[in-house]
């Protein structure tokens, strides 16, 4: 019997789960929620499909969802709630992270509901309100509903119009509805102002949650642990130990059947302005009061607040369009002949900035963030590059291999920490060379990190916005993406870069102006 139905009656309706034995100060213990449904607007997406589904399977599989829940794709489709029903099993059974259990998908299965229609079908947003009603009957969610917007931005409006239109944006006395809005938030900052217009008319802003599914990776929330769970690397983390930080996220796969959204928007609107600037804000941030959501919320936008542009941004800026090469033994073609492309674009599929951040902590060090389709690797890693020792008491062949010391967080794929660091090699010469001391997540703990989304999905539940970017955090991002694009927009054609490579030559020559260069990941 899956572990929800044993404490559903522990069920708080207000939140997540109350345990009457469980001492208030003890975290430990696994959160809850609370009866309530999930509605997916595009259920049968990439996205839904191959994660939204299955995180919501590994949810309850863990216990994690109670008894009282339900689950209703809305979509197109001709579909009758069985169909729909084996259409999440096949997602389910391919992509799940925990194995798949006939004990669990049985009662998972019977609150699985489809409602057929257009976002334009008022009729189709009627019938969803009565299934909705009918969950709240016979499956006791109480009123309680969260609403996934998995579809383009510019259906975003349309159907938070619809919601309210027909009632299901409200709640009820003691009940509670929210709305999940997936990223981009629009494509500059009037369009994200606009967009925050249009949902806020429906929704009130604590019942709106942006999706950053890369802050919900356990990578990222570890960073918050190491450096203030840690004596050790609070003193050094500033400006008279830091010398610059590199905040990589690398791609080896093309726009991979993209092109209709990725042309046009680019590597910089795609990755910089939401998951690269939200990075950069948790690394450098001042320790917050508490880990509340107010609180990381208003240390994370003092951060982008003092983000300050490089004066000449053809020096410290770069861009580039991946050509024809080879992706390990893989031949492939360039962005401007994959299917879907303008063969005359000038959409950026690699793009690198320099940010400065004007605080105490980190004046004078360089942020540089860099995101690339088509290269070396897939990775995503924050560097903290350390300065050289002011007096190195060796003779200059015995460190003639140094480098800079430094932390570097890995995101993804490998999750953990290394720190890397000088040590004399062994043997009668004294000579030092780099080396690298090193915690994984896979080899340190026996329980698998979960994903992103299954972290995401319960919190928007448990109604905990810690991990979600606010209005002004959105606002802030575009504010600095968009003299970087206007000036982009004004060179013409990106600097093509071989597949496989690591970009660009310009982007070389934007660190190597500052004396520094790219780390290989």
């Amino acid at each position: 019997m899956n572990i929800a139905t044993n404490i559903a009656n522990l069920a708080n309706p207000e939140g997540g789960w109350v345990n009457p034995l469980r001492d208030p100060r003890d975290m430990r213990l696994p959160r809850v929620a609370g009866p309530c449904s999930l509605v997916i607007f595009g259920v049968t997406g990439d996205l839904a499909r191959k994660k939204l589904l299955p995180a919501v399977y590994d949810l309850y599989n863990r216990g994690l969802l109670p008894a009282g829940f339900g689950l209703i794709g809305f979509g197109r489709r001709p579909w009758s709630n069985e169909e729909f029903a084996n259409f999440v099993r096949k997602c389910v059974e391919e992509r799940s992270r925990t194995p798949f259990s006939e004990s669990t998908w049985g009662p998972l299965s019977a609150s699985i509901r489809f409602v057929q229609g257009e976002f334009d079908d008022a009729e189709a947003f009627s019938r969803l309100s009565d299934t909705v009603s009918e969950l709240d009957r016979d499956r006791g969610t109480r009123g309680n509903h969260a609403f996934y917007m998995s579809v383009p931005p510019r259906a975003f409006p349309l159907v938070s119009k619809q919601l309210a239109a027909c009632g299901l944006a409200h709640s009820t006395e003691g009940a509670w509805r929210r709305v999940i809005i997936e990223k981009p938030f629009g494509h500059d900052l009037a369009s994200a102002q606009e967009l925050n217009r249009v949902v806020s008319e429906v929704f009130a802003p604590e019942s709106v949650f942006r999706i950053d599914h890369y802050l919900g990776k356990e990578t990222v929330q570890n960073l918050l642990a190491l450096r203030f769970a840690n004596t050790m690397f609070e003193p050094v983390w500033n400006a008279n130990y830091v010398d610059h930080v590199q905040i990589t996220m690398a791609e080896d796969l093309g726009v991979a059947g993209r092109a209709g959204y990725y042309d046009g928007i680019g590597a910089a609107r795609d990755v910089i302005q939401n998951h690269l600037l939200q990075l950069m804000a948790l690394t450098a941030m001042e320790e917050p009061v508490s880990f509340s959501a107010q609180d990381l919320i208003a240390e994370k936008t003092k951060v982008l607040s003092a983000v300050r542009l490089p004066k000449d941004l053809a020096a410290h800026t770069a861009r580039g369009q991946y050509a024809a090469g080879w992706q390990g033994s893989e031949k492939v073609v360039g962005y401007l002949d994959e299917a879907g492309i303008d063969p005359k674009s000038t959409t950026e599929t690699y793009a690198a900035i320099r940010l400065d951040v004007d605080t105490r902590r980190w004046a004078g060090v360089p942020f540089y963030l860099r995101t690339g389709k088509r290269l070396g690797k897939r990775v995503t890693e924050i560097a903290v590059v350390f300065k050289r020792a002011p007096h190195l008491p060796f003779e200059t062949t015995a460190t003639r291999e140094l480098g800079n010391n430094a932390v570097v967080i890995r995101v993804q794929p490998d999750e953990g920490v290394t720190l890397r660091f000088g040590a004399k090699v062994p043997g009668t010469a004294m000579e030092v060379r780099d080396v690298n001391m090193d915690f994984s997540y896979g080899s340190s703990f026996t329980e698998a990190s979960p994903e992103a989304y299954e972290r995401l999905i319960l919190d928007v539940l448990l109604g905990d916005p810690p991990l979600f970017p606010t209005t002004r955090e959105v606002e802030l991002s575009w504010e600095i993406l968009d003299p970087i694009e206007e000036f982009w927009a004004t060179q013409g054609q990106p600097q093509p870069y071989r597949s496989g490579t690591w970009g660009p030559a310009e982007a070389d020559e934007m660190l190597n102006r500052d004396g520094r260069h790219w780390r290989m990941p």
